[in-house]
């Protein structure tokens, strides 16, 4: 791949996480209840994305099997319950901190891979494991009476924990879709979304000012069907190790992102919590060694 394509590849991606990273902003400021907030995210979405693929000529002729379309549903719904999870964290804790304990996603990979594959992790795997696991309990604020529960903090955790749980359940599903092309995929989502929150939206209760139908607008376009764009055109241009570097610009721009508009504040205990979370999640997806053990070793699965 020559250098220029491979700079392309760098900024697509820098862009879709610069993207992801604001997201939450967008989600708070836009008033709307979790439900309208996914449901128009869907529907703009799905607005955007069939232009594109029409565009593009992926519509036409019908690439699913029955199997393929079967599983892009259900990576589909993993995803929109995974946006329903992740927003509704952003309100009970903060955007920094749900993006942080949303950055597990890599031990649940691990986890569904020793379950549904056979895979063996190493000691090296565990290390790190563990390592993410002392942030997510320096995350958790401890003050002189215990665990805050104040706010509904820790139900925050929990649902951060679980967005990051069903996003790799989606990751799976994905890995056996690999002969449809990733827009249509995505396309299939935003579709299936839309259908799915559509008896949850309280159509009573819309928007009022035009700035808050600008930031449901942007959630649909820029930060689903732009972002996607980028974001999949970035992974056939660059190698593992570099998409892998580069997906940690989503949780700086994001903490950054709540510091600015929220001045939002986090407590020394709570910035290590966070480093080691990502240091964690970084090891684990660069295949860093503790000097414990070989990498990991999955078993063949027939595609």
């Amino acid at each position: 791949m020559s250098g220029r394509a491979a700079r392309g590849g760098w900024l697509e991606m820098v862009g879709a996480m610069a993207m992801s990273g604001t997201i939450g902003y967008f989600v708070i400021e836009s008033g709307q209840s979790i439900w309208n907030v996914v449901f128009f995210r869907c529907l703009f979405g799905a607005l955007s994305l069939s232009a594109y693929c029409g565009w593009r000529g992926l519509l036409v002729p019908w690439r699913f099997t029955r199997t393929t379309f079967l599983l892009s549903l259900l990576g589909g719904a993993a995803i929109v319950l995974n946006w329903v999870l992740l927003f509704s964290a952003y309100r009970l804790t903060s955007i920094s901190i749900a993006t942080a304990v949303y950055n597990m996603q890599p031990f649940f990979l691990i986890l569904l891979g020793i379950v549904l594959f056979g895979e063996r992790p190493t000691r090296d795997a565990w290390g790190f494991i563990a390592l993410a696991f002392v942030g997510l309990l320096l995350v958790v604020r401890i003050d002189a009476s215990g665990f805050s529960l104040t706010g509904g903090y820790l139900a925050g955790l929990g649902l951060a924990l679980g967005a990051a749980a069903l996003y790799a359940v989606a990751s799976v599903v994905a890995k056996r879709l690999k002969e449809i092309p990733p827009h249509l995929i995505a396309l299939v989502q935003a579709v299936l979304g839309t259908l799915m929150l559509g008896p949850f939206t309280d159509f009573a209760a819309l928007p009022a000012r035009a700035t808050q139908w600008g930031y449901l607008v942007t959630l649909g376009v820029a930060h689903t069907g732009i972002m996607y764009i980028l974001l999949y055109s970035a992974l056939q241009k660059l190698p593992t190790a570099r998409v892998a570097v580069l997906s940690f610009v989503y949780p700086a721009v994001a903490i950054l992102v709540d510091y600015l508009a929220y001045g939002r504040e986090l407590s020394p205990a709570q910035w290590s919590g966070i480093i080691l979370i990502l240091l964690g999640s970084a090891g684990v997806n660069l295949k860093w060694r503790f000097g414990l053990g070989r990498p990991l070793r999955p078993v063949a699965v027939q595609d």
